[in-house]
């Protein structure tokens, strides 16, 4: 092959670039792929119907947001032996919702996506720690956090809706998983229409810690946040 054909778009310097490219993102925490899949996992979980493939999906896309966030804050490789355990271990339960049904099954399911939703959040909170400054990379990590409070509570609600003996909420319904993420997202906000009201105390508790939760968050941590990133600015100027 001559050296013109080695240096047209499609040969090596293209593919150098674009590995440059991946690699300037990882090297500088940018969590935007980790946005774009909280956002992807928020749509399916609001528009999905609320069936066993549907649970088994959102395993599979809370896995791969982990991998991504593990990647993305430098802690591994995308494919570092524990990111192909986590996929293969996400697919084996998908694959198992798909095959055997029940409501201890979708509560397991859904404890399993709370979990790795919790993970991403402390990875991406870990991974803002390490780097020792404020950027806007920084505020994009706490506003996935903050979208991951939301999702968490989703699968910890869902997860009661399955193993509780009477109805979630005091509607009479265990609601849809897009009633509880829409349920959750409210309460993470402190909105509270009253359409939808937890029945027993698990439940009112759990809602009255999101709530809390959530304005703690966002008057301490993203204030916190956002409040350093002024001088850092102000100094560039």
């Amino acid at each position: 092959m001559s050296d013109a054909a080695a240096d047209t778009p499609s040969g090596p310097p293209r593919f150098r670039r674009v590995r440059g490219h991946v690699g300037s993102r990882r090297s500088s925490h940018s969590y935007g792929y980790v946005l774009l899949l909280i956002g992807v996992s928020f749509v399916f979980a609001a528009t999905a119907p609320n069936s066993a493939w549907a649970s088994s999906a959102l395993v599979l896309l809370q896995s791969a947001t982990l991998v991504v966030a593990l990647w993305t804050s430098g802690i591994a490789r995308a494919g570092a032996w524990h990111n192909v355990v986590l996929l293969a271990l996400a697919i084996a339960l998908a694959v198992a919702g798909l095959v055997w049904t029940g409501p201890n099954l979708e509560a397991a399911l859904g404890i399993v996506s709370g979990l790795m939703t919790l993970a991403i959040a402390v990875v991406i909170a870990l991974s803002i720690i390490s780097k020792g400054e404020i950027t806007r990379q920084s505020i994009t990590g706490a506003v996935c956090i903050y979208l991951l409070l939301g999702m968490i509570f989703v699968f910890i609600y869902g997860a009661c809706a399955a193993l509780g003996n009477g109805p979630f909420f005091a509607q009479g319904t265990d609601g849809t998983r897009a009633v509880r993420l829409y349920f959750s997202y409210i309460t993470l906000a402190t909105v509270g229409y009253g359409d939808y009201t937890p029945a027993g105390n698990l439940g009112h508790a759990l809602a009255v810690i999101e709530a809390l939760t959530g304005q703690l968050y966002l008057v301490t941590v993203v204030a916190l946040l956002v409040a350093r990133i002024r001088p850092a600015r102000a100094h560039g100027e």
